[in-house]
């Protein structure tokens, strides 16, 4: 995994902007994965060259998309960790809270972050939509992030709470999601959002091409949002 996500970084241009040490950790964060991955539900994937490509380094892309350096992201319904921790990994000087609904999930995370000796990287236990509402979190963070999470309008309106405004939604979404994107177009402006550009890219390695919408906070969000999950669901904006 290591010399896959190596040579991967290179492809993407980010081999000089890395720490030396960044791909031996996504290995090792790799390796943990699939071997916790045998008595719990981590990831779909379970081959060690697909964990390499179609998981870390289709993370590292996104530092194609954004300045992360000295900068806080939150990630929502972050799973197995993804994108919050390769990110962490790729740029120290991010900070980092991974937010997830499953406790023995965030359990996990808590024992890779120590396991792995990274600093300046948290993981919460809670729904998005109800953390959404806690003026700790609301409109605190840099970036957000969701990979694979929900349908766009839903995800728009349990990520962009947490945005500053100035700061960005990064949804990681397949290229096919013009449809998707626009029928979410009047939801983020809703919810104080203007879509600035995708990006599309192939994963090195590869010929899975995946797209981040980048999606800039403008205003904040009115009070009212995020709503109950069951709500969000039943009427989406």
């Amino acid at each position: 995994m290591e010399t896959l996500i190596q040579t991967g970084l290179a492809q993407l241009g980010q081999t000089a902007s890395v720490p030396d040490a960044a791909p031996a950790l996504l290995s090792r964060y790799g390796q943990l994965l699939l071997e916790k991955n045998q008595v719990m539900n981590l990831t779909a994937i379970t081959n060690p060259r697909d964990v390499a490509t179609l998981h870390m380094l289709d993370c590292a892309a996104l530092l194609d998309c954004a300045g992360f350096e000295g900068k806080t992201l939150i990630d929502v319904g972050t799973g197995a960790g993804f994108p919050g921790l390769p990110l962490k990994i790729l740029v120290p000087s991010l900070e980092v809270t991974l937010l997830d609904s499953l406790n023995k999930r965030v359990d996990w995370l808590s024992e890779i972050c120590e396991a792995l000796s990274l600093d300046g990287i948290r993981a919460i236990h809670a729904r998005a939509e109800e953390s959404g509402q806690d003026p700790a979190l609301r409109e605190r963070f840099d970036f957000a992030t969701a990979r694979a999470v929900a349908e766009l309008r839903l995800l728009s309106e349990l990520c962009l709470p947490f945005v500053k405004v100035g700061g960005y939604f990064l949804a990681m979404k397949g290229t096919d999601s013009d449809d998707e994107l626009t029928s979410a177009l009047s939801a983020i402006r809703i919810l104080g959002g203007q879509v600035e550009r995708c990006f599309d890219y192939t994963i090195p390695h590869t010929d899975v091409a995946h797209r981040v919408i980048l999606i800039r906070k403008i205003t904040p969000v009115l009070e009212k949002y995020p709503r109950r999950w069951s709500k969000i669901q039943k009427a989406p904006l």
